[in-house]
């Protein structure tokens, strides 16, 4: 896969004692990861002792240091260096991505806010059940909790604000709408997106070699399935990979 044209990073910043980030203008749209995820793997191939980690974000590249081996001053040249020679002439970079398609029961019970839902934007629950498994949703990124997936792509239609007060425990599995974005949350949680379904798969196998269900520029398809085909699969999948 070619990497798109280039954009151009608002800044290198200080993260704390041991973090730098690489914060890139531009909305967050399917561009700007490829764009990320490809500096990333620029700067993995450059093999630096004393960089621990380096993780994407929507807008942004944490670089995380060893600060016996590095200070700030120092990594933020190489970075300067090494960013700006990926923006003037990005390589191709092959990209890994997987289509994941993930079982979704959006019936009562598993979708306490599918009626409020349905109130905000005056759809059907059989129409937002329709629009919300129509589209192919890409994965910018990971946060918040481990394994919670931030996907990009939701039909503006089913737009709907975060509750006003969050609610103190959200079920693993739980697939809800925070504003523009869709998304499911991985560990049993409190949360504030509107649930309008629920699946059996686990998103976080700590034991696996791969813990993550999905990984930035995966798509994910959601697609219905009934009660009992939930507590079929719910069982099926306990204690193995989904």
């Amino acid at each position: 896969m070619t990497h798109p044209a280039p954009h151009i990073p608002l800044a290198i910043t200080i993260n704390g004692d041991c973090a730098v980030d690489i914060r890139f203008s531009g909305k967050p749209c399917k561009a700007l990861s490829r764009t990320i995820i490809g500096l990333r793997t620029a700067l993995l191939n450059e093999v630096h002792p004393g960089i621990i980690d380096i993780i994407p974000a929507y807008q942004c590249l944490t670089v995380i240091f060893n600060p016996s081996l590095w200070d700030h001053k120092t990594l933020y040249q190489l970075l300067t260096k090494t960013t700006e020679d990926f923006l003037n002439n990005p390589a191709p970079f092959t990209s890994r991505s997987r289509i994941v398609r993930i079982p979704v029961c959006y019936e009562e019970g598993f979708s306490p806010d599918i009626e409020a839902l349905s109130e905000h934007t005056k759809l059907s629950s059989q129409e937002i059940i329709k629009r919300h498994t129509a589209q192919r949703y890409l994965v910018h990124m990971l946060g918040f909790t481990p394994g919670f997936l931030y996907l990009g792509g939701l039909d503006p239609k089913l737009y709907c604000p975060r509750k006003e007060t969050p609610r103190t425990r959200i079920p693993a599995g739980a697939v809800g709408i925070g504003g523009e974005q869709t998304g499911i949350y991985p560990q049993a949680t409190p949360g504030g997106w509107q649930i309008i379904g629920q699946t059996p798969l686990s998103l976080f196998q700590p034991a696996e070699p791969s813990p993550f269900i999905a990984a930035p520029l995966d798509e994910i398809e959601f697609y219905a399935i009934d009660s009992q085909q939930f507590h079929i699969l719910s069982q099926s999948t306990k204690g193995s990979s989904p």
